[in-house]
């Protein structure tokens, strides 16, 4: 049950989209609206219409979200293939017929959402006409509300699946393949024009020649659709041919459209009707005077009569009375005679003497229609016309005649006629309204099946790509595996060449040293460590004028940077030469220095080899 608060917010929603975005939806069905904009509630997990105002104030994407939701673009070519058969057998023809050769060809498309509907009615005039008249003679106009539907109306591409139901020769004659699947004709599509109009408030093409609505009027309450109906008779042309969904009736509009083919839903435009000049509508009255010449046989034909009839001579007095009167007036013989104002009948069931005197004065009849009459005693009211009449003889008013004719049984038939029609009337618009609703369902399920397919064709492709990814992956694993063998066996040859050159190291002499061409310490041996007290993690990568050791640095290093400047044998360079040098311990260590050169492949020199031997062992 939705509460008046609900209602209120509902409203202001509504109000919302008009003001802001120029959508005005309050002529939309509003169970529908409901149930759509519930759609974005769940999805958003919102409780309550101001919560989802106050959303689309901040979030305006939001709006375009809502719009594709409310605005359900269900259609296809050949929407319903019997119908178009229908048309093309019925309509097409008609249609052309009542056009001269060479007169233009006008089609609106109202509705036409992503414009399927449009390319058909095209390819139906093409085939109907040939190529060359018809992009001589047709405009076709397809509308809608939609912009983005529009746009894709306006390029005209489709997928395959779009085209499943186009018969491959039309297909192969109307389409041309693209990169993103196929397009309509570009000679051809210059005679559609995609526009945006609103059937609400918008004016309507007019001059149409057919009006394409097919499942538009459904989603409109029952007021829109007669205001839309109206706009659409007045843009047709006369004769013009509307060709609505199978949800939509006419039933109530009987007066504007007929049918042409009422199951497929073919109607063609009424004319309006031809009001010309018309006789008067008049009663004439009795001029011959029966009872002169008949006295016995007027007297009792007048007595006798079904109908309850009173004569009022020149004098205003009651001059004859019939049993039907005076049964019905209760009056007697002896009323005969007195003035007729004096009488009740004369102001009951109606007053009659300013009536009788409008008679008197115009000399014409004066009818009273549907007197009711609530007599005492009578369950039920009674129902007459009356019908006063000027009686003249020779040209002369000798009197006024009354007739009272009792309509009541026809006024209570009519009247449940009246009834019976109200409630087929309301049975024909609850089946309209839920036959609607129903295809609206049926639209919405259509909708969100496709919605769901193209998720599960999203889910798809990821699927696919994720499994592609994980081969990658897999084998991107086998590539790294292959590459950790390669450098763990790598790494054992290292071991091996480390153990190798240390060893190597080890047996050069007492100490060992490799330097760079910037004389920094690259290998400092156990010897080195044991000799001077430096750990090799602590020289490697220093200078070695900047390890605090105990060499005569100031002798050794002009004759290294000779060495490695001038290319020269560094054996020539220290040749004889022994250093005082200062163990780690401080005490006096003689050593003898042999150097080498350390070259690369191209036999260029990048670093020195220092080898050192202590002369006396003593320290």
């Amino acid at each position: 049950m939705v509460t008046t608060e609900e209602e209120r917010e509902f409203d202001d929603l509504l109000l919302l989209l008009k003001e802001t975005r120029g959508f005005d939806f309050t002529g939309y069905k509003r169970n529908t609206l409901i149930r759509r904009i519930a759609r974005r509630l769940e999805a958003l997990k919102l409780h309550d219409y101001g919560e989802y105002r106050d959303l689309l104030e901040l979030e305006p994407e939001e709006f375009t979200r809502l719009f594709d939701s409310l605005l359900i673009n269900v259609t296809s070519f050949f929407r319903d293939a019997a119908a178009w058969q229908r048309m093309r057998e019925l309509v097409i023809p008609a249609l052309l017929d009542q056009k001269s050769a060479g007169q233009p060809i006008r089609i609106w498309s109202a509705g036409c959402a992503t414009g399927e509907e449009a390319y058909t009615i095209a390819m139906v005039l093409a085939e109907e006409l040939g190529m060359d008249a018809f992009r001589d003679r047709v405009k076709i106009y397809g509308t809608d509300l939609d912009e983005k539907a529009l746009h894709l109306a306006r390029t005209g591409v489709y997928n395959d699946r779009s085209l499943a139901d186009v018969p491959i020769d039309l297909r192969e004659s109307y389409f041309e393949r693209v990169d993103n699947g196929y397009t309509f004709r570009r000679d051809l599509r210059r005679q559609l024009i995609f526009g945006r109009n609103d059937l609400t408030h918008d004016a309507p093409i007019s001059r149409v020649d057919l009006l394409l609505a097919r499942n538009t009027l459904m989603y409109f309450n029952t007021e829109m659709q007669l205001n839309i109906i109206r706009r659409f008779h007045f843009a047709l042309a006369d004769p013009g041919f509307l060709f609505l969904g199978k949800a939509e009736m006419l039933l109530n509009h009987s007066d504007k459209f007929e049918p042409v083919d009422l199951r497929m839903r073919l109607f063609r435009k009424i004319r309006p009707a031809n009001h010309g000049n018309r006789a008067p509508w008049s009663v004439t009255g009795a001029a011959a005077d029966l009872a002169s010449r008949l006295p016995t046989l007027a007297s009792v034909a007048l007595a006798s009569g079904p109908v309850a009839q009173l004569v009022v001579d020149v004098s205003g007095n009651l001059a004859l009375a019939n049993s039907k009167a005076e049964a019905l007036f209760n009056l007697n013989p002896r009323d005969v005679g007195r003035p007729f104002q004096d009488l009740e009948v004369s102001y009951r069931p109606v007053e009659l003497r300013s009536v009788i005197e409008q008679a008197r004065h115009d000399l014409r009849p004066v009818e009273l229609q549907e007197v009711v009459w609530h007599r005492v005693g009578s369950p039920e009211a009674s129902v007459f016309d009356v019908s006063v009449v000027p009686l003249l003889a020779s040209g002369n008013l000798v009197g006024m005649g009354i007739h009272f004719y009792d309509v009541t049984r026809y006024r209570k038939l009519r009247d449940e006629l009246e009834q019976a029609n109200r409630q087929l009337e309301q049975a024909y618009e609850e089946l309209q309204s839920l036959n609607e609703e129903l295809e609206t369902t049926n639209e919405e399920l259509q909708s969100t099946n496709e919605e769901l397919e193209t998720t599960n064709e999203e889910l798809q492709s990821t699927n696919e790509e994720l499994e592609t990814m994980n081969e990658e992956l897999q084998s991107t694993n086998d590539e790294l595996q292959h590459i950790n063998d390669a450098l763990t066996a790598r790494t054992i040859e290292l071991d091996e060449v480390n153990r190798f050159v240390s060893s190597v190291v080890r047996s050069l002499g007492d100490a060992v040293v490799v330097l760079d061409d910037d004389l920094r310490v690259v290998v400092w041996s156990p010897g080195a460590e044991e000799l001077w007290g430096v750990r090799a993690d602590e020289a490697v990568g220093e200078t070695l004028a900047g390890l605090d050791i105990g060499l005569p640095l100031e002798l050794l290093l002009p004759r290294l940077r000779s060495a490695l400047s001038d290319g020269s044998n560094p054996l020539e360079e220290v040749e004889g030469l022994v250093l005082d040098a200062v163990n780690r311990r401080g005490r006096p260590a003689p050593l003898t220095v042999q150097l080498s050169h350390l070259r690369s492949e191209d036999d260029t020199v990048h670093g020195l080899i220092m080898v050192m031997n202590v002369v006396n062992s003593d320290g």
